[in-house]
């Protein structure tokens, strides 16, 4: 029921950071459409291919193309009477992330893979739809791009919600807070540019 929940939730916020990306390309409603759904549908089906999960999740059930179209009407719908914030779609992206993020692990846990490997699922799930958004449109996938925290986000909350599972609380909450960490450091790098170290060498060498 939870994973039902964080992927529906999943799925909406992901397609409005499509239908954004798509609208300021200035593509056709169709154009917008199909990010929406490449955005949406993308980190989930790559999970299930991995996992070797059959049928993939929006092909058994279709409910979630649904919600796709109607979060994407919706947003070109909006944006026609009001202008979104500068930053909505790196917001939106960042909410997606944490949701996508807690439900690939999840899903990972019920076939009860290793930390590590959880892990490796549910940064996959939160991730593989946005950069494929990104090639789509012939930009820099954000999670390539070295001035933000991005996928560091969705790692270091899953690390927080096993951790916190297994100091004794329960999923649901856990899941809670681990998302409140993706969310919040994803939000945290857009506001003040967190990055990673980088590893630089000399073309001396």
């Amino acid at each position: 029921m939870v994973i039902d929940v964080l992927e529906l939730l999943g799925v909406a916020v992901f397609a409005i950071s499509g239908a954004l990306a798509a609208g300021r390309k200035q593509l056709d409603l169709l154009g917008v459409v199909v990010v929406a759904a490449v955005s949406a549908t993308g980190g989930g089906t790559l999970r299930d291919i991995l996992l070797d999960r059959h049928p993939v999740f929006w092909i058994e059930r279709p409910i979630y193309l649904w919600i796709i179209l109607g979060a994407a009407l919706l947003t070109v719908l909006y944006a026609r009477f009001f202008k979104p914030p500068h930053r909505a779609l790196l917001v939106a992206d960042a909410f997606g992330l944490a949701l996508f993020s807690m439900s690939g692990a999840q899903i990972a846990e019920q076939v009860h893979l290793s930390h590590l490997l959880i892990v490796v699922m549910g940064t996959i799930t939160g991730t593989a739809g946005g950069l494929l958004r990104d090639v789509l449109l012939a930009d820099i996938p954000v999670i390539f791009t070295r001035s933000r925290i991005y996928a560091t986000a969705a790692i270091v909350g899953i690390g927080v919600y096993l951790m916190a599972q297994g100091l004794g609380l329960v999923q649901a909450w856990a899941a809670i807070l681990g998302m409140v960490i993706v969310a919040g450091l994803r939000l945290a790098a857009i506001t003040w540019g967190l990055m990673l170290p980088i590893f630089s060498l000399s073309d001396d060498l």
